[in-house]
């Protein structure tokens, strides 16, 4: 996908007299854009010394790239695919808009005059082919016509003088006002007064609480919703400090719309154009993306009811079948004259070849924008669903929140401060705000709140504490789906390719293979004497290698069993020419000739040409090999308070291992290429908690047991429970071989 060289910067809102163009630098080139903001501590001062600061606001960059017809794009890299979608040169769908404009006494002053100014603006830039309406209330109702009316010149010269004389006056009935718009839109549909193929919308503006009429906030809602029943869509526009937001966007997304807050200041004008020219030029409806149901899996939204001139449809999943030559591809939607249907195949494509000097992709951008729009598709269900499906998708995206670390409103960052002349480094927790957050925040200060918020370590701890607690109902959720009826059976496999997280040994050592496809994994334990050293994976074709040196716990119990951790690995990429031996101490990092020795007390990060290695202080090592394998060593603290004992172990998971070739070996290595298994006879264990079963795997004939275990890539601090069959016997049956057969001599055996 080109860029277009357009490229525009927009005012920091609210807008400030100083300009910051200058402090904008753009690089522009054919295959990418690159915009840096940086302003320095003095630029930033409203004047020598002040602590003010002059540049408040968003930073908004757009830009436009070059489209092809038709299909659009999809782009297949590392399992994940992403389809985008905007057509060109599309003919415009007529619209028929009712606005229903609030003129209570709320709305007196600058808001009324501001509305006044966009509205002549709005109705400027209406197409003759469109219809519309105009409502105005306070307590009463009133419309300007009782019927929708062509945008002819002569009919919008005339809104134009209605709208000039519009006085604020009165309370405010929001439901009258907007059941009216609904019963006006269906009554002239009925009598077949606008185009067949025309979509119809509502846009609300408003600055207050409702306080006549219904003032219930859900049974507005209910009574709006019941209204429009999916036939229109409904766009609110929140103006000021004192509008309920929350209110307008859950009564927008119910009804296929979105909701808008309009901050108040002197750009408000610009910002209600603003929003309309995102809705004022309908190019589909209906449309509906489909691909093939055997192929894909975790699939985004893929029906949308518009396509407005300046969006962009995009839609990801994640792939469960690697034959790409049967990808099928189609769209279906209604035009403005006739319906439109594309179709064609859609191939896997290199990244590296096309962006060749762009080392930090590493083919993860799918995956992790298949998890963003993911995310923001939780967070819908979670304000709009039933109770149910709001505690699941709230707990899910807070999952996804901390698998990909993303900062969405569930999750917190944590900012470290340099050091300065007050005092060593010292934590500040960035939080993303809610709209709702935002303005609770600009009442209590009189200013613009950003949209990430910082904050004392204090109430970090807090927050984690939540956030642990949402994890956890997220796990007993599916613990309540995992139990099976006795004599039930179910088939499962662990397929190569189908998801970024794969085998880890960590704990006791434990050994977990995560099976994509289920909601569940399969363990085993080996047992063996402090200083064995096991191969963990072995790919002879790049000379890849991972090999793990078991420790023992340093308070040995003489009358029980001796806990074993693993507490070395040494890693080696003999292609990359890439060395690394990892212990509970320190990591050194031996690549092209140098060496480099890191301690688990620092954060930092490597960047070479071949690899990418990000270290956070006492938690994770993160190392990403280029076109070979990204995966993350956790360091761990197990504390035994009763016994005022403590060890360091560290575990291992791999997280991308597509691009090891199919000799890939070892204890963890054999996995990566799938394994395929049979459950039969599942029934309770004596332990109520556990479920025992027989497996049918590699043509050994298994009795394993369900329980819980912990995966710490997906919560570094907590681990995430996930359910687990376990293997006894060092993984007999399930492993090739023998344990005995994985020891080798030394860290850096190959």
């Amino acid at each position: 996908m080109s860029l277009r060289v357009l490229l525009l910067l927009r005012p920091l809102r609210p807008s400030s007299p100083t300009s910051c163009s200058p402090l904008v630098k753009k690089t522009v080139t054919d295959t990418k854009a690159h915009i840096s903001f940086s302003p320095t501590l003095d630029q930033q001062r409203k004047c020598p010394g002040c602590e003010g600061t002059i540049i408040e606001g968003d930073f908004i960059i757009k830009y436009d790239v070059k489209r092809k017809k038709g299909l659009g794009e999809v782009q297949i890299v590392n399992g994940y695919f992403v389809h985008f979608f905007a057509p060109p040169d599309l003919p415009r769908v007529p619209k028929n808009v009712v606005f229903v404009i609030d003129r209570s006494g709320s709305m007196s002053g600058q808001k009324m005059s501001q509305t006044r100014d966009a509205l002549v603006a709005i109705l400027k830039d209406l197409h003759e082919e469109d219809h519309f309406a105009l409502i105005l209330f306070d307590n009463q109702i009133i419309t300007w016509k009782n019927y929708l009316t062509k945008a002819t010149q002569t009919n919008v010269t005339e809104a134009i003088a209605y709208v000039k004389k519009i006085r604020d006056n009165g309370s405010t009935d929001i439901n009258g006002a907007v059941l009216r718009a609904v019963k006006m839109l269906e009554k002239e549909r009925k009598d077949m007064n606008l185009p067949e193929r025309s979509t119809d919308m509502i846009i609300l503006l408003t600055d207050g609480m409702p306080n006549s009429g219904e003032s219930r906030l859900s049974k507005i809602q209910e009574n709006v919703r019941s209204a429009i029943n999916g036939k229109m869509s409904m766009f609110c526009l929140g103006f000021g400090n004192d509008v309920v937001y929350s209110f307008l966007d859950v009564m927008s997304k119910q009804n296929k719309g979105v909701a808008r807050r309009i901050y108040e200041g002197s750009d408000a004008a610009v910002q209600l154009q603003g929003f309309y020219e995102e809705v004022a030029s309908p190019l589909l409806l209906e449309v509906d993306l489909r691909y093939p149901e055997n192929a894909v899996d975790s699939l985004t939204t893929n029906h949308y009811s518009q396509l407005f001139n300046g969006s962009e449809i995009v839609v990801a999943g994640r792939l469960t079948d690697n034959d790409l030559d049967n990808f099928m591809v189609e769209v279906f939607a209604q035009g403005s004259e006739e319906d439109f249907q594309e179709q064609g195949k859609a191939s896997e494509i290199n990244l590296d070849l096309i962006y060749p000097e762009q080392e930090y992709i590493f083919g993860n951008f799918s995956e992790r924008l298949w998890a963003y729009l993911t995310i923001q598709q939780l967070l819908e269900k979670s304000d709009i669903g039933t109770e149910q499906e709001k505690g699941t998708g709230t707990a899910k995206a807070l999952d996804m929140s901390v698998q990909y670390s993303f900062v969405t409103p569930l999750t917190s960052m944590v900012v470290t401060k340099p050091d300065t002349e007050d005092g060593p480094d010292s934590p500040l927790i960035a939080d993303k705000l809610t709209e709702d957050q935002r303005q609770k925040a600009e009442k209590h200060t009189g200013s613009p709140a950003s949209r990430i918020k910082l904050q004392s370590p204090i109430t970090a701890k807090s927050q984690a504490g939540a956030s642990s607690s949402s994890s956890g109902s997220s796990g007993a959720s599916s613990s309540s789906r995992g139990g099976s009826s006795r004599g039930s059976s179910s088939r499962g496999s662990s397929s190569r390719g189908s998801s970024s997280r794969g085998s880890s040994a960590d704990g006791d050592p434990h050994f977990m293979i995560e099976l994509p496809d289920r909601d569940e994994a399969l363990c085993f334990n080996i047992n063996d004497k402090p200083g064995t050293v096991f191969n963990l994976v072995r790919d002879p074709i790049p000379g890849f290698v991972v090999n793990g040196q078991i420790i023992g716990r340093k308070k040995i119990d003489p009358h029980g069993k001796i806990n074993t951790y693993f507490g070395r690995f040494g890693i080696i990429h003999q292609k990359l020419g890439v060395r690394l031996e990892v212990s509970t101490q320190d990591i050194s990092v031996f690549h092209e000739g140098k060496q480099v020795k890191l301690l688990w007390s620092e954060t930092t990060s490597i960047k070479e040409n071949n690899m990418d290695l990000r270290l956070t202080k006492n938690c994770s090592l993160t190392v990403t090999l280029k076109h070979s394998v990204r995966f993350e060593v956790i360091r761990h603290t197990k504390v035994w308070k009763e016994r005022h004992d403590q060890q360091d172990y560290l575990g291992f998971y791999n997280l991308d291992s597509h691009h090891l070739s199919d000799s890939v070996h070892g204890l963890l290595g054999q996995f990566y290429h799938g394994v395929g298994f049979e459950l039969t006879d599942l029934h309770p264990h004596k332990n109520k908690e556990k479920i025992d079963a027989t497996m049918y795997v590699k043509g050994q004939i298994l009795n394993v047991t369900r329980h819980w275990q912990k995966d710490f890539s997906r919560d570094v601090k907590n681990g995430k429970s996930i359910p687990c069959w376990f293997v006894n016997n060092d993984g007999a049956g399930l492993i090739d071989g023998e344990a005995s057969d994985y020891v080798v001599s030394g860290l850096f055996q190959g």
